[in-house]
């Protein structure tokens, strides 16, 4: 199958590397001359988005909707290029009402859209165990279903279109909110004089465990590595989103704008290229 990948970020090119071990002729594009050095195997270099016009599938891995809005609709023109019949597969992060948007006027041009955005990290992108939360109505045929697979571990089919979405701000909201917690929890254990790596141990056998407290601390915090590979800024950017949601549903969101109102605070005093698991230097700070 021809497949167009826009977007070969720390996500996006381990992605493109596990279709192309499957034998998918990849398409790919970016904006940084610099995401097509090293490979082993490469894909296909786009020199513009309208090369695309072949594709039968193309994959969004792009950091927010405005983003995906310029490389379908603006600069990148690239949604009238694609043929009629074609698929748009969105699986960064984007806000689900303009995923609702984005679908609505594709539809317009006789291309299907679907949010499919993931969970599980670089870790997850490059072994093929990602989870993928699939938005939109009968929204993937047998052999599409099967090209996820090669990426992901677990293929949830949410609902309608922008469903997928709002679950990965959501969960990445609740994300957001327990290392935000798990923080401020660990550093009074350090100022009372308890060794933190003690306090982390204790926590993931007790009931406060999470997987903040489980996987980021050992793998990122303790070792004073920092570099999960997600950044504080889209963090930020998934917690808004979320709260945002939330209130449009007439929900209050006591807890998830309280951390919201944090990141942003954290967002704002951390360097711009700041790892997510920073976060826990700020709290450090304060």
């Amino acid at each position: 199958m021809k497949i167009g990948f826009v977007g070969l970020g720390l996500m996006g090119r381990p992605m493109v590397n596990r279709l192309i071990s499957a034998g998918h002729a990849i398409t790919a594009y970016d904006v940084s001359p610099a995401a097509f050095d090293g490979w082993t195997a490469p894909p296909r270099k786009a020199t513009s988005l309208r090369e695309m016009s072949s594709c039968e599938i193309v994959i969004l891995m792009l950091p927010n909707g405005s983003i995906v809005d310029d490389v379908l609709f603006y600069s990148g023109k690239l949604a009238s290029a694609l043929p009629e019949g074609s698929l748009v597969l969105d699986m960064g992060s984007s806000d689900p009402e303009g995923s609702r948007a984005r679908a609505s006027e594709l539809a317009g041009c006789g291309i299907r859209f679907v949010d499919a955005p993931v969970s599980g990290g670089v870790n997850g992108a490059t072994e093929g165990t990602l989870t993928i939360m699939v938005g939109g109505s009968d929204a993937l045929h047998d052999g599409e279903r099967g090209i996820l697979e090669v990426l992901g571990k677990t293929i949830f089919e949410v609902g309608p279109v922008g469903s997928g979405h709002a679950v990965k701000a959501l969960n990445n909201a609740l994300s957001a909110s327990s290392l935000l917690a798990m923080a401020e929890a660990t550093e009074s254990a350090t100022r009372f004089g308890i060794e933190p790596a003690v306090f982390v141990d204790i926590i993931n056998k007790s009931s406060g465990r999470s997987f903040s407290s489980e996987w980021k601390y050992p793998q990122f915090v303790l070792p004073g590595t920092f570099n999960s590979g997600f950044s504080l800024s889209l963090m930020t950017k998934d917690v808004a989103t979320a709260v945002n949601l939330c209130e449009q549903l007439g929900l209050p969101a006591l807890a998830l704008r309280t951390a919201g109102e944090a990141w942003k605070k954290a967002s704002g005093s951390l360097e711009s290229s700041a790892d997510h698991t920073e976060i826990v230097r700020w709290v450090a700070r304060r």
